[in-house]
């Protein structure tokens, strides 16, 4: 099959999301209303109204975004009665996006799901304090070139690379004044940008070792099914069946960087030719054409979009 669903991950919240498939749809107002009863909040009602500050803080991001993916899904499953397992052999997340194409996947229940990630979202937020730890993206400069220059920039800290998003796109990770010293090696080494990003905690890198041990804790205690479609995961950029290995897998995320530009190129290699990104925003769609000029992305978010997705589907 030529397509597979992705997942966005961090960086793609936005106040109103989900406000117009829950308008649209009576499928999404009950995946926004399982997930609330879920985690005891009223996320839906942040989500639609904010402020985006409380929005973007991780606990609320994380579990958000995978409820407007899982929205999308409902609604395609419901709306034309297809299964998604039908129409692609693969589905990948970025990051907390993992839960969210694990969830699509039946592997999570939804429940489970939004549990997981307000953990996950917490634990990434006790485990370093706020103003120590930093990310910043790297723009013009390949991967090996960010790697040199995040060891070059530990001086005995953390720097790591933390995200592979497309060439010439690499997130670094890790303590802030190892990741300011990183921005300036990588200007020096000839980078088109580098700058911080508005992050509350260093992901994907080895600070986030306090949040792997909790994700293990609690990832041991939830039941996970082997997947409709194959997941290809993040710290491997290969696909994974097993349900042991993918809860392994998940534990090692924390810490490991997100190979996305890899994992592309994976999929392309396995006959995929458009990867269609179902949840907010557009950024992974976005980045496909960056990976690989022949690859399509296409983003579903929105009931305009839904509609014309299904004449294809």
């Amino acid at each position: 099959m030529s397509r597979a669903f992705v997942f966005p991950g961090q960086g793609s919240q936005a106040v109103g999301m989900g406000k117009d498939l829950a308008e649209a749809f009576p499928v999404a107002r009950e995946v926004f209303g399982e997930v609330d009863d879920a985690l005891g909040q009223h996320l839906a009602k942040l989500m639609f109204e904010g402020p985006i500050e409380e929005l973007t803080l991780t606990e609320n991001a994380q579990p958000a975004l995978m409820a407007v993916s899982l929205a999308v899904v409902r609604v395609l499953e419901a709306e034309a009665g297809i299964d998604l397992a039908d129409k692609a052999a693969f589905v990948a997340g970025h990051s907390l996006g993992e839960y969210s194409a694990l969830a699509a996947a039946g592997t999570f229940t939804l429940s489970d799901a939004a549990r997981l990630l307000k953990l996950r979202g917490q634990a990434m937020q006790r485990a370093v304090p706020v103003g120590e730890g930093a990310m910043a993206a790297v723009l013009g400069l390949d991967l090996d070139v960010v790697r040199e220059v995040a060891e070059e920039a530990a001086q005995g800290e953390v720097c790591a690379p933390a995200n592979d998003n497309a060439p010439g796109q690499v997130v670094v990770s890790g303590n802030a004044a190892a990741v300011e010293r990183a921005i300036e090696l990588a200007k020096e080494r000839g980078a088109k940008r580098s700058l911080l990003l508005p992050v509350s905690a260093p992901f994907h890198c080895s600070l986030m070792a306090p949040a792997a041990e909790e994700m293990k804790e609690a990832l041991g205690k939830v039941s996970l099914q082997a997947p409709k479609m194959s997941l290809v995961a993040n710290v491997t950029a290969g696909s994974v069946n097993d349900p042991e290995a993918i809860r392994r897998l998940l534990v090692e995320q924390v810490t490991g960087a997100v190979r996305w530009r890899e994992s592309v190129l994976y999929l392309k290699g396995q006959g995929v030719a458009t990867l269609i990104e179902l949840g907010a925003g557009k950024v992974l769609a976005g980045l496909t054409r960056r990976v690989d000029r022949e690859m399509n992305g296409r983003a579903v978010g929105t009931p305009a979009d839904i509609e014309a997705i299904l004449k294809e589907l």
